[in-house]
C-alpha cells in the first residue's frame, strides 16, 4: 500500500474537519485564505485516496440516557467461530465497537448501557451467543482521553 503525500494545507484542512466535519468548505477556505474550490479538490483527493473515510457525528450518549460504558473481553470455545460470533455481536445494538484481538481475549468489545442492570442484561446476551465460552467485564469509570488530533499531528510531523 503506497503512502499518500499530504502537504501543510492538507494537514490544516484535516485539522479543521476533525473538529467539525460539517463545516462548509467556504469557511475552511476563509480560515486558510485559499479558494473553496481548492478545499473541495483537496478533500476529494483525500477521500479518493482513502485517507478520509466518510464523516462521523459525535453523540452525547449521557444526554441520551446511555452513560454506562463497559469493556467486555470475550473468550471463544474455538477460534474458528470468530465470524459467527461477530455476526451475533453485530445484532446487539449496545455493542458499539468490537475488535478481534491477540492475548487474553479473542474479541474485545465496548458496550454502552443505561445502567448496571442494563449492562448485566447485555453481558448475558453476549454469554448466550453460541461459541462464547465466557466473558470478562471492565467498567469504565470515566473517559479521560478521546483525542483524534494528537495522533494525526504526530503522523504529520513524521512526514
Amino acid at each position: 500500500m503506497s503512502k499518500v503525500n499530504l502537504d501543510e494545507i492538507d494537514h490544516q484542512i484535516l485539522d479543521i474537519l476533525i473538529d467539525n466535519t460539517r463545516i462548509p468548505f467556504t469557511d475552511i477556505s476563509k480560515r486558510l485564505v485559499i479558494s473553496a474550490g481548492t478545499v473541495h479538490v483537496r478533500v476529494k483527493k483525500m477521500e479518493e485516496s482513502g485517507i478520509i473515510k466518510g464523516s462521523s457525528l459525535n453523540l452525547d450518549y449521557v444526554k441520551l440516557g446511555y452513560s454506562f460504558i463497559a469493556y467486555v473481553g470475550i473468550f471463544l470455545e474455538k477460534t474458528n467461530t470468530t465470524s459467527e460470533v461477530l455476526k451475533a455481536l453485530n445484532d446487539i445494538p449496545f455493542i458499539t465497537v468490537a475488535h478481534i484481538t491477540t492475548g487474553k481475549f479473542n474479541i474485545f468489545c465496548k458496550v454502552r448501557a443505561r445502567d448496571t442492570h442494563h449492562a448485566k442484561d447485555i453481558i448475558f446476551m453476549i454469554d448466550d451467543i453460541v461459541g462464547v465460552s465466557r466473558t470478562e467485564t471492565m467498567i469504565s469509570m470515566e473517559e479521560s482521553i478521546n483525542d483524534k488530533k494528537r495522533l494525526m499531528h504526530h503522523i504529520f510531523n513524521e512526514l
